[in-house]
């Protein structure tokens, strides 16, 4: 049975919005990232970062945009729907990311087609904006994401 909570194709209408609860990257979990994937002397060195540009250590922007999806799914956003993503559009790190630095996410709908040839989906485009405590822009991105639709749920339901 499906959970009637869960959000399908058909919830995503164009213009709808969602805004994430927030999340703040550590000094430690930005270190631990970059030691793994983006091994630069601002992500990893506090001395280096420091006679940086940025003035001190920031996060990966591929942190950044990781903790964003991490936010969506967490919100449950995508989670009962999700049939993955063909890609991402547009991505722009707009300023630094410090340690301590709390982030929240506000997603729009900006396009919602059912699929012509696969009744069970449709694709929706949204555009992401993940903002800093003080509310300013630190990354944007558009994300095309495939979702089932309600209707096939409801039908494979009812099969059993």
């Amino acid at each position: 049975m499906p959970d009637r909570d869960a959000l399908y194709f058909e919830d995503f209408h164009v213009g709808r919005r969602f805004v994430t609860r927030g999340v703040t990257l550590s000094e430690a979990e930005i270190i631990d990232f970059a030691f793994k994937y983006d091994p630069q002397p601002f992500h990893i060195d506090k001395v280096a970062a420091a006679r940086s540009q940025y003035g001190g250590l920031i996060a990966s922007g591929f942190h950044t945009l990781s903790a964003a999806f991490r936010m969506a799914i967490q919100q449950n956003i995508f989670t009962a729907a999700s049939m993955g993503s063909p890609g991402l559009d547009e991505v722009r790190w707009l300023k630094p990311v410090y340690p301590d630095d709390t982030l929240h996410m506000e997603l729009e709908v900006v396009h919602a087609e059912p699929s012509k040839s696969r009744p069970d989906r449709g694709r929706i485009r949204v555009a992401y904006t993940v903002k800093n405590q003080k509310d300013e822009a630190v990354l944007t991105f558009t994300a095309m994401q495939i979702v089932k639709r309600r209707a096939a749920e409801d039908a494979s339901d009812a099969a059993e």
